[in-house]
C-alpha cells in the first residue's frame, strides 16, 4: 500500500464472528465503512452521515481470515485519482501483520435528489493535498 496511504485500526467484535469461527465476510464491508468514517473525519474534517456520498460500489479479495485473538484489524486505504463527482478507494487490510484481504470501492458525490454532483472543491483539495495527487 503507498506511503501516503491513510491508516486506522478496527477492532475485531465477538459478534464479527460466524459459526466456522473467523469474521464473516459481510463484516469486512463494514470494516471498510468504518475505516472510511475514520477518514472523513481525519482527513476531511467531516462526519461522513453529513456528507452527501452514496456507496456505488464495493469489491473484496479474501486471502486469510481473520479471527478474535486477532483483536483489531488495520485498514489502510488509499486515493490514487479522483473522478468529477466520484472517490475511488483502495484498501488494505491486515492482522497480525499479515494482509488478510484487499479491497475497493466507489463512493460518489451526490446532491439533494442523490443525483451525481462534483466532489465540493474543500473536499477535492483536502484528499489530493493528503493523498498528493
Amino acid at each position: 500500500m503507498d506511503a501516503d496511504a491513510y491508516r486506522t485500526e478496527i477492532p475485531v467484535r465477538f459478534r464479527d464472528v460466524d459459526a466456522m469461527g473467523h469474521v464473516n465476510n459481510a463484516v469486512y464491508a463494514t470494516y471498510l465503512e468504518q475505516a472510511r468514517t475514520h477518514y472523513y473525519r481525519d482527513v476531511l474534517g467531516a462526519d461522513l452521515s453529513a456528507v452527501s456520498t452514496v456507496l456505488a460500489s464495493v469489491s473484496v479479495q479474501f486471502y486469510d481470515p481473520v479471527e478474535l485473538d486477532d483483536e483489531a484489524v488495520g485498514v489502510a486505504l488509499a486515493v490514487s485519482e479522483l473522478g468529477e463527482s466520484s472517490i475511488p478507494m483502495t484498501y488494505e487490510l491486515r492482522a497480525g501483520g499479515d494482509v488478510v484481504a484487499e479491497a475497493e470501492s466507489v463512493q460518489v458525490a451526490v446532491d439533494g435528489e442523490e443525483k451525481s454532483r462534483p466532489i465540493p472543491e474543500t473536499y477535492r483539495e483536502a484528499i489530493e493535498a493528503y493523498h498528493g495527487l
